[in-house]
C-alpha cells in the first residue's frame, strides 16, 4: 500500500528541516575557521567577507596543539585497546562458564554506571597521589594514570556490552571448534571474535570517543606535558583575547580522527553479528 502525498511531503520537510539543524552548527564552524579574526570578532555574518586558511596554520603556533594532539591519541588509543582486550576476555568467561558470584559481578559491572563521573575525581586524585608518594611511581599528571582513569569509565559498560554480544553467539561455534582441537582461547579467538566483530567495533568506538572528548578527568590529572586536546583547546582563550576562529579551525582537526574512524567502521556497526556464522 503506497504512502499518501501528505506523509511523503511531510516527511521530507521533516528531514530537510533536521538536516539543515544539524549542518547550521557546522557550517558557522567551518565559515568561522576561514575568517580572520576580525571579522569573527565583529557583528555576526553568514556569507563571509573574505577567506583565508592562516588560522590553520596558527591554530599549531598559538598553542602546542601538535603535543595534545599526540597525548590524546596516545591516552585514547592505549585506553581503546586495554579497555577491548580485557573486556573479551572477561565478557567471554561471563558468557560461557559457570562460577560462584557471576551474577554479582555481572550487576556490580552494571552498577558503575549508575554513578556520576564527578564522584570519582577526589578518590582517583588522593588514591594517585598516595602511590606516587609511597611507591614512586607517578600516575598523577602522567598519561598511564589517565589512561587508568578512564578504563574505569570505558572496561565496565564494553564488559557489560560485549556479554550480550556473546550470548548471542552460538555456543555449537565453540563445541565444533573444541571438537577440532581448539582449546578454549583458541577457540575464543578464531570462532567466537571473529563473529563478534561487530560488537567489539561498537566497544572501541565508545571507549575511543569517550577517551579523546573528556574535558572533567583530563583537566585534573594532566599537567603542560601530559594534557589532551580536549583541554588544550582552552589555549585559545587568553587573558587579552579570545581567538574564534583558531578555535573553530583548531576544533575541526580534532574532529577528524574521530569522523574518519567512524566512516572506515561503520560497516562493521551494521553488519549482522553472526550472519553467515552457522548454515
Amino acid at each position: 500500500m503506497a504512502a499518501p502525498r501528505s506523509f511523503l511531503w511531510t516527511r521530507r520537510v521533516f528531514l530537510t528541516l533536521l538536516t539543515g539543524f544539524v549542518l547550521l552548527p557546522v557550517y558557522v564552524m567551518v565559515s568561522s575557521s576561514l575568517k580572520p579574526l576580525e571579522d569573527v570578532s565583529g557583528e555576526f555574518r553568514w556569507m563571509p567577507s573574505g577567506l583565508t586558511i592562516r588560522p590553520y596554520v596558527d591554530i599549531w603556533g598559538t598553542v602546542p596543539l601538535a603535543r595534545y594532539f599526540m597525548n590524546s591519541l596516545i591516552v585514547a588509543g592505549a585506553a581503546t585497546v586495554c579497555s577491548v582486550v580485557i573486556a573479551v576476555f572477561a565478557a567471554y568467561a561471563v558468557s560461557r562458564y559457570r562460577f560462584r558470584g557471576k551474577r554479582l559481578f555481572t550487576v556490580s559491572v552494571l552498577s558503575t554506571q549508575m554513578f556520576p563521573g564527578i564522584l570519582f575525581l577526589l578518590p582517583l586524585f588522593l588514591i594517585f597521589v598516595n602511590i606516587g608518594n609511597t611507591t614512586g611511581v607517578a600516575l598523577f599528571g602522567s598519561r598511564g594514570g589517565l589512561i587508568l582513569t578512564y578504563l574505569t569509565f570505558s572496561l565496565p559498560f564494553s564488559i557489560w556490552m560485549l556479554i550480550g554480544y556473546f550470548d548471542s553467539v552460538p555456543r555449537e561455534l565453540d563445541e565444533a571448534a573444541l571438537v577440532d582441537g581448539c582449546g578454549p582461547v583458541k577457540a575464543l579467538f578464531r570462532v567466537v571474535v571473529p563473529a563478534a566483530v561487530p560488537g567489539i567495533v561498537a566497544v572501541a568506538v565508545y571507549a575511543f570517543m569517550t577517551a579523546w572528548g573528556e574535558v572533567l578527568f583530563a583537566s585534573v590529572m594532566t599537567n603542560d606535558t601530559t594534557r589532551t586536546l580536549a583541554v588544550g583547546l582552552q589555549g585559545y582563550s587568553t587573558q587579552n583575547d579570545v581567538y574564534w576562529n583558531q578555535i573553530m579551525a583548531a576544533s575541526l582537526v580534532v574532529s577528524v580522527p574521530v569522523v574518519a574512524g567512524f566512516l572506515l567502521l561503520q560497516r562493521y556497526l551494521v553488519t549482522g553479528l553472526t550472519a553467515g556464522a552457522v548454515k
